[in-house]
């Protein structure tokens, strides 16, 4: 599948929880647990009757499952720690309620200090063809996610993205569509790959389900046609 290896899984949404320790960098997820993962049901066909010499015209309306991207939400916890690099603890401090953000890449070694917002003329159409994506489909990269959307400022191993810097998009809360400062996604780029970056809730946010959890996500997955492999993704977490 290009550079990366590729894999897939059926669209589908898992949920999980994450605890980790602290570091300036992202840490590497220190646990992750997979609570539950799901798919859309499958409809139940309509019908219509068909009698011999009759013309008749349909309108039809139908729903189907992306074969680009796979979900995950959940809710995060966490300490701030001082150690030395043996990781010997002298001090911590617990996170109830924690601000920062959680990455997924398919890298299981990012190179955080070339981390940069993910650059789309330039590495758009690799990433698309990567994932078996056709120009044409409107679940595409830059269908999704777009400039036009005002991520917040934040840092990623203390490098300052600005306000609506990187393409972006705000994932559903609970009202069933996009809302401005909830559940933002980042595109970034640490010049191997795209590291899919979520900004936390800093407060009490429903989301898609009606339940409140830290963040959503959305990551690329190449289920086109006849690719039934699946794409392993390692998680990050930079905490304050």
């Amino acid at each position: 599948m290009g550079r990366i290896n590729k894999s897939i899984i059926f669209a589908c949404l898992v949920l999980f929880s994450i605890s980790f320790t602290f570091a300036v960098q992202p840490f590497g997820a220190e646990t992750l647990n997979v609570v539950s993962s799901t798919s859309s049901p499958v409809t139940p066909a309509a019908s219509a009757e068909a009698q011999a010499g009759n013309v008749t015209e349909l309108n039809i309306f139908g729903v189907s499952v992306t074969q680009t991207w796979q979900g995950y939400f959940g809710n995060v916890s966490g300490t701030l720690q001082l150690a030395d690099s043996s990781d010997n603890i002298m001090y911590n401090w617990s996170l109830a309620d924690p601000e920062g953000e959680v990455y997924a890449s398919r890298l299981s070694s990012v190179n955080w200090e070339n981390i940069q917002c993910f650059n789309w003329s330039e590495n758009g159409t690799w990433l698309e063809s990567d994932f078996g994506i056709s120009p044409g489909d409107v679940d595409g990269v830059n269908e999704t996610f777009s400039y036009d959307n005002l991520h917040d400022l934040f840092f990623t191993n203390q490098h300052q993205f600005n306000e609506g810097e990187c393409m972006s998009t705000y994932i559903y809360d609970n009202s069933s569509s996009s809302v401005d400062n909830h559940f933002e996604e980042v595109l970034l780029w640490d010049g191997t790959d795209v590291v899919f970056t979520s900004l936390l809730e800093e407060q009490s946010v429903n989301g898609f389900d009606g339940k409140d959890h830290d963040f959503e996500m959305l990551v690329l997955e190449d289920g086109h046609e006849t690719d039934v492999d699946v794409t392993t993704y390692y998680f990050y977490v930079e905490l304050q």
